[in-house]
């Protein structure tokens, strides 16, 4: 792979992963209830998605650092590594909370009712995160392949992560802004994460096809 298309993969995957988590999450507040099961069950399949295409996003985010700054491959590697295991975490929360939707013979809110999610969505989440952003955050502005506002509004979201990690403390109520699982400690920052992807996504894919422009007329 090529620095072009280490670009174009990193801003393409980075749009369409954005995209299903900002149709993901508005799915959370329809009902005020334990919602259907096609609801639940819908916004886990797109969540899914949307992680798939995460996984690709930090696997070509890791190649273009080595195309463009060798000395440096070692900061995409970990951010790599750190988005690697937020994929994973997520994805096992996911199951849990789909398993749990199947298997009961009535409405729940897996939100409440599937209590192994607590930590994995809030604290570790918001942990591995923050390991990922500052990554990235560092290898954008050492290696300068990315606009200056992706990596320092990354050091700032990582640090926004960072205030959410002892959310495990104050319970898990989802109504609370920081509970383990309340809405400041996941909607929200999966909010913040969804537009800031999507901007980054925008600004590689029209970089890449601005830096190929000259090399098309010549």
């Amino acid at each position: 792979m090529n620095e072009m298309s280490a670009r174009r993969l990193v801003g393409g995957a980075g749009i369409a992963a954005a995209s299903a988590f900002i149709v993901e999450i508005p799915l959370y507040f329809v009902y005020s209830g334990p919602p259907p099961d096609a609801n639940v069950l819908s916004r886990l399949l797109i969540g899914i998605v949307a992680l798939a295409f995460l996984l690709v996003f930090v696997t070509a985010f890791r190649e273009l650092v080595k195309r463009v700054s060798p000395a440096y491959e070692w900061a995409g590697s970990m951010a790599f590594a750190a988005g690697l295991v937020y994929t994973t975490i997520t994805l096992v929360s996911s199951g849990l909370e789909a398993g749990a939707v199947i298997a009961a013979d009535r409405p729940i809110d897996p939100t409440i009712d599937v209590s192994g999610t607590y930590i994995l969505y809030g604290s570790i989440s918001r942990l591995m995160l923050a390991f990922f952003l500052t990554a990235l955050g560092f290898a954008v502005s050492r290696t300068g392949l990315l606009p200056r506002w992706t990596g320092r509004s990354a050091y700032v979201l990582a640090a926004v992560n960072l205030a959410f990690v002892p959310s495990l403390f104050f319970g898990n109520t989802p109504a609370h802004f920081y509970a383990a699982n309340g809405w400041g400690t996941t909607a929200l920052m999966g909010a913040l994460l969804s537009y800031w992807l999507l901007a980054l996504g925008i600004s590689t894919y029209r970089g890449a096809k601005s830096s190929a422009a000259p090399a098309g007329r010549n």
